[in-house]
């Protein structure tokens, strides 16, 4: 059985230069992932499906990380003037210095692939692959890997309408759960509901209408 190491070495000896690495699952499960680059990411996928068997993704999903303040201890040396026995002096000292970086966040795309092709006597166990957007803002365009495996299709959408990643060649990407005019993305981690609860509009919007305006001619002509 081939472990996710072992296919990391079969693609980067396949296809020298390519981006990709193993993201290590701590958990007792220890299912690790790859991660690939988008620009590779479709001729990963079809060496995957064409020549590791992998012809079946059975579900796809989208992770929102936020942006992460992160904090370093650094030590630094800086000349200061002290009185030494009376006397002015340059010396050097250490000092150290708690320093704050903010790692931007990103969308990610998790496709759980598997092969119906050798069934229970796969020697491949399931897989797990990942791409990963520039940022949360104006870089979220990832490949759909659509050509390679049909049954993503629904599920890119979804995540394109739930997370907002855009997906590059998908031939019907439109929003699945929410309305057309529906804004933002639902399932992002700092998401806020609207002040207005907004709604879905319906074909029972015009037959309310309809109704109410019969109520009200009945009335204003009994009233007669």
């Amino acid at each position: 059985m081939k472990t996710s190491e072992q296919v990391l070495s079969d693609l980067q000896a396949a296809m020298p230069g390519v981006k990709i690495s193993l993201l290590a699952n701590p958990s007792p499960s220890a299912q690790h992932s790859l991660l690939v680059a988008a620009e590779d990411a479709l001729r990963v996928a079809a060496y995957l499906r064409d020549q590791l068997g992998y012809d079946y993704c059975s579900n796809v999903t989208g992770v929102d990380w936020l942006d992460k303040e992160t904090t370093e201890k650094m030590k630094t040396s800086r000349t200061v003037l002290k009185q030494v026995d009376g006397v002015e002096q340059s010396v050097e000292e250490t000092v150290e210095e708690t320093v704050k970086r903010i790692e931007p966040g990103y969308l990610e795309a998790v496709y759980h692939l598997f092969s119906m092709k050798h069934g229970p006597t796969d020697p491949h166990p399931p897989l797990v692959i990942r791409m990963r957007t520039g940022n949360r803002g104006d870089a979220v365009e990832l490949p759909s890997l659509t050509p390679v495996w049909r049954s993503a299709e629904f599920q890119e959408r979804e995540i394109f309408d739930l997370y907002g990643i855009v997906f590059r060649g998908h031939r019907d990407l439109r929003r699945l759960l929410m309305w057309d005019e529906f804004e933002d993305h639902p399932m992002r981690r700092d998401y806020m509901d609207p002040d207005d609860y907004e709604y879905e509009p319906t074909p029972h919007d015009e037959v309310l209408k309809r109704a109410d305006q019969q109520r009200l001619q009945a009335v204003q002509g009994g009233a007669q």
